[in-house]
């Protein structure tokens, strides 16, 4: 069996400024709290923000949720202050936006190595410029405290001067590229925010084809749009029948001295059996959250 895995479906952005807000992130049925000190926080109110984000690590009672701090980018005259109380706030993965090379990330992972930052505190990389799609490969195999790719589609729509349209033929490119630069480095990667709170339609129909190109889940805007995200990102009754009779039924043609069998029609091998593993993985993850890591919050 492959390890538990971590479910990244949905990953809610909650404004760091915003108290009300983080205190209730911590009863929302959301798998990832990403605490944002960037694009939601004023400019007067970043330094606030970034003492209520320290409180809210050290506090914790984020439960299985991955707690995740946003942090201003290395080109704003806040990074420097941010990544300093990221660091000391030691949450499950710091954010880093716009990153487009390798040496950014490698700086903050050699920054953490220097000033012992525990060894749960993970980076993650928003993708969001062409830039930084291009160079998706480098940057995804740079080092070993990277853990997730976030795609920010938003950003990027906008850069390549492209339209948001209903089924982002506009953006596949790039957000192809992108997953395979993670899938072929064993990075999980999240798909970008759906900014029409009022298109209930078309945001199922944007969770769906993210899951079917791959996406291990997606970011949010708000708390509503978590039940639908969840639900698409999620296993179904199907999904975890079919994956239990691929596994016996290979196991059992193994015995047999096979190396294939057929299940529903289909012809099954070995990769079939490595994905039915994974989607059996995630299942019981998502049945029994008491067993996910329990420094998923940042507190060891």
């Amino acid at each position: 069996m492959v390890p538990l895995a971590f479910p990244r479906r949905s990953a809610l952005y909650v404004p760091a400024i915003n108290a009300r807000a983080v205190a209730k992130a911590r009863e929302l049925p959301v798998d990832v709290v990403i605490l944002d000190l960037e694009d939601s926080v004023a400019v007067d109110q970043k330094g606030l923000a970034r003492q209520q984000i320290s409180e809210a690590v050290r506090v914790g009672g984020f439960g299985p949720r991955e707690l995740i701090v946003r942090i201003n980018g290395s080109d704003t005259p806040w990074h420097e202050t941010d990544l300093q109380a990221a660091l000391l706030a030691a949450p499950a993965g710091i954010l880093l936006p716009k990153v487009e090379s390798p040496e950014s990330l490698l700086r903050i992972a050699q920054r953490m190595d220097t000033v012992g930052t525990p060894s749960h505190t993970k980076l993650w990389c928003m993708l969001e410029t062409p830039r930084g799609v291009l160079a998706a490969n480098e940057i995804l195999q740079c080092h070993s405290r990277l853990a997730v790719a976030v795609m920010g589609t938003s950003d990027l729509t906008r850069d390549l001067r492209a339209q948001h349209t209903a089924l982002r033929l506009p953006l596949l490119a790039s957000l192809g590229l992108c997953l395979l630069a993670a899938r072929a480095h064993g990075i999980g990667i999240l798909d970008g925010v759906h900014l029409d709170l009022e298109d209930a339609v078309g945001f199922g129909e944007i969770c769906k084809q993210g899951r079917e190109l791959g996406f291990d889940g997606k970011t949010l805007i708000h708390p509503r749009q978590i039940a639908a995200c969840n639900a698409a990102y999620s296993p179904t009754l199907a999904d975890v029948e079919l994956a239990q009779a691929i596994i016996a039924s290979y196991a059992e043609a193994r015995e047999r001295g096979q190396g294939v069998t057929v299940v529903g029609g289909r012809l099954v091998e070995a990769l079939h059996v490595a994905e039915a593993q994974r989607v059996l993985a995630l299942h019981q993850a998502l049945m029994h959250p008491d067993r996910a890591d329990p420094t998923r919050s940042g507190n060891p």
